[in-house]
Order: structure tokens, then C-alpha cells, then sequence
């Protein structure tokens, strides 16, 4: 199990990147519009700099659902291995079939 502080701490990056995501894409579609003039850009390019760095979308973590654990996540059910093996085990994952030989 990992710390309930990292576990709050990426919850609290997941809110901050899903508030602040129009005003991030406005900014950077300034940025990178080459018809505007150069100022107007790089105030958008301050204004971004200012935002907080966990308001960008590549500071959230994968992590497990169950676990919190960061590492060997599968995006597609969410989970660590070792909580898709448990539950694969008890029957919980459909489709999922744990290979015993």
C-alpha cells in the first residue's frame, strides 16, 4: 500500500490538470500560432511558465486503484500486476484466466 499522502498528492495533480486544461490549451495555441506577433506570444509564453507545475498533465502518476502502488500499472484496467493476479485468482477480472500448470 503505497502512502495515503502520494495517493492525495496525485488526486490533487488530477484536479489541478482538469481545472486549469482550457486555460493551458488557449496559452499554448498562442504559443504556437506563427501569424501572432511575437510579444503576444511570449507573454502567453510567461503567463504559462506562471501557472503551477502540477497543473500540466505529465506530472500525474499511473497509479493502482486498489493499492495506490506507481509502478507496473495497466492502463487498461487501472490495476498493479499484483492486484490484477489477485483478483484474476478469485475469479474478479472477467476474461481474465490465471495460467496454473
Amino acid at each position: 500500500m503505497a502512502k495515503k499522502s502520494s495517493i492525495e498528492k496525485n488526486n490533487r495533480r488530477q484536479r489541478m490538470t482538469k481545472n486549469a486544461a482550457a486555460k493551458r490549451a488557449r496559452l499554448k495555441a498562442i504559443i504556437a500560432d506563427k501569424t501572432k506577433p511575437m510579444e503576444e506570444r511570449f507573454a502567453a509564453t510567461l503567463k504559462l511558465a506562471e501557472m503551477p507545475r502540477n497543473s500540466s498533465a505529465t506530472r500525474i502518476r499511473n497509479r493502482c486503484e486498489l493499492s495506490g502502488r506507481p509502478r507496473s500499472v495497466y492502463r487498461k484496467n487501472k490495476l498493479s500486476r499484483i492486484a490484477l493476479r489477485d483478483l484474476g485468482s478469485k475469479g474478479m477480472v472477467p476474461g481474465l484466466v490465471k495460467s496454473s500448470w
